[in-house]
């Protein structure tokens, strides 16, 4: 054989061996979660080695072939699908869609828990919830929007506060809910709620929102400025001022002291409080007449423009609730009144580095030894009276979201309701419980007592601006009051 020969055999061999090699089949080893025993042949793109003659020269270039790949699939188990907690049955809508429940709320700690207790029913089958969650006002204008005139709801769960359900029940925008609670109270044990938290949704005789929290407004401080300066956590809102004196040049903190005062219905919230502690028995006479604009208001008034004037500023008035609560939970801010549902986030360590020198203390009293300046409050999940689904499927899932366990579960975040969950309550339960039982308690009932709301917190910006006085304010408050409800046809 001569060398020409032998050369051209060497080159057939190596080629024979890179064509065997790109198209035999190659066994590959792979981890893939499947559900059943499976092998899985493939064709892939590859890049290989070819060697060709050209020209006399042995030639090696990389190239792109097919190849065909079995892979040996090693199988796991499937996993179960998890149980949806939520025991209720949802039949289909007539067509086999499933039932669009809607809700509308706002946030804060305890109502967040309670909007994702409402979530767990959104895997049940036949059920789909969507929620809309907005700042508080906007949820009770959107509320106004859609309710009003007797229009198909939106909405089959509303987030409601006690004092706007007078009104809405008065429009003849809830639901009464007796017949259900009978129905299932064993089921869901609702006598564990304290028929004192059903007061405020109770209009003659009648349940219009089922409560799952309670509460009021408190003093929070900074302990280590207290001690430092020798100072007495204040009482009374003339020692909130003395103590904004002594605390002025604190380097640590940006602002002093703040009350929430950053939108007209906040005025209006803390107005009624410091009103009805001097003795305004509610913003709504029995007869209908405004009881906001007599002296017990512009006491009011007076008292707090004398306590932005000494302790918040133009700076502090900008202060929301949140505000506030970050302010505590990062040193900026000394002491504040605030909301007790912030508590529990503000005295968290996930929260703050300082949450051993955060503390608690009941609301202030507008007069010494007089009522602390302190509402009694409760939220609720109302069904809006034209709702568009079987209301039994809503008042189920309040149910469900509202039990035993969830409430328990909530019970670091706020003061809730049910008498079986209220033990080991937040840091700030003390504080909050004082300042129910010697606050000025919940709003009246009187069906024009969310129009007086409104008018009140659209004119008492006005007296920190210094466009009008106390009792200019009050008075402007008061007409615009009487228009609105004869308006609306509750005064003649």
């Amino acid at each position: 054989m001569n060398r020409k020969k032998i050369f051209m055999f060497v080159v057939f061999v190596l080629l024979s061996a890179m064509i065997f090699v790109a198209c035999t089949p190659e066994e590959v080893e792979v981890t893939r979660v499947v559900t059943e025993t499976e092998t899985v042949t493939e064709t892939i793109t590859e890049e290989v080695e070819v060697t060709r003659i050209v020209e006399g020269e042995v030639v090696t270039e990389i190239e792109e072939v097919e190849v065909e790949v079995t892979r040996i699939v090693e199988v796991a188990a499937e996993e179960e699908m998890d149980e949806v907690d939520c025991d209720i049955v949802v039949e289909a809508n007539e067509n086999g869609s499933p039932v669009e429940l809607n809700f509308i709320g706002w946030p804060f700690p305890l109502s967040d828990h309670f909007q994702a207790e409402l979530s767990k029913c959104d895997g049940v089958e036949n059920l789909d919830i969507n929620k809309q969650i907005l700042d508080n006002t906007s949820v009770f204008n959107q509320l106004n929007l859609t309710l009003a005139g007797g229009a198909e709801s939106p909405y089959a769960i509303a987030q409601l506060s006690n004092a706007r359900i007078t009104g809405y029940v008065e429009g003849d925008y809830l639901m009464p809910l007796d017949d259900l609670i009978e129905k299932y109270s064993d089921q869901y044990d609702l006598d564990d709620i304290p028929a004192a938290a059903f007061d405020a949704a109770t209009i003659d005789g009648k349940i219009y929102g089922i409560p799952w929290s309670n509460n009021t407004k408190h003093l929070v401080y900074r302990s280590d400025l207290f001690e430092q300066y020798g100072l007495e956590v204040p009482t009374t809102w003339d020692e909130i001022i003395d103590a904004c004196g002594v605390l002025a040049d604190e380097p640590s903190v940006d602002q002093v002291f703040t009350m929430n005062l950053h939108a007209g219905w906040a005025w209006e919230l803390q107005f009624t409080n410091i009103a009805r502690a001097f003795g305004m028995p509610n913003l709504v006479n029995a007869d209908g007449t405004p009881a906001f604009n007599g002296p017990e208001g512009v006491a009011a008034v007076e008292l707090m423009i004398r306590v932005i004037d000494a302790c918040m500023g133009d700076e502090g008035l900008t202060y929301s609730i949140d505000d506030s609560q970050i302010g505590i939970q990062n040193g900026s801010l000394a002491f504040a009144h605030i909301w007790a549902s912030r508590g529990s986030v503000m005295h968290d360590p996930e929260n703050t580095d300082i949450a051993d020198l955060i503390a608690f203390a009941p609301a202030a009293a507008a007069e010494e030894g007089g009522l602390l300046t302190a509402g009694a409050w409760n939220d609720y999940y109302g069904i809006p009276l034209m709702t568009t689904i079987d209301p039994e499927v809503a008042f189920l899932v309040i149910m469900e979201a509202l039990d035993l366990e969830s409430q328990t579960a909530a019970g670091t975040l706020g003061v809730v309701t049910r008498a079986s969950a209220a033990e080991g309550g937040p840091d700030n339960a003390a504080a909050t419980v004082a300042s129910v039982a010697g606050g000025v308690g919940a709003y009246g009932k009187h069906p024009a007592t969310s129009i007086a709301q409104v008018s009140v917190g659209n004119f008492l910006p006005l007296v920190a601006s210094g466009d009008m006085t106390a009792q200019e304010a009050l008075d402007a408050a008061a007409a615009e009051f009487i228009t609105e409800a004869t308006a609306a046809g509750i005064l003649p």
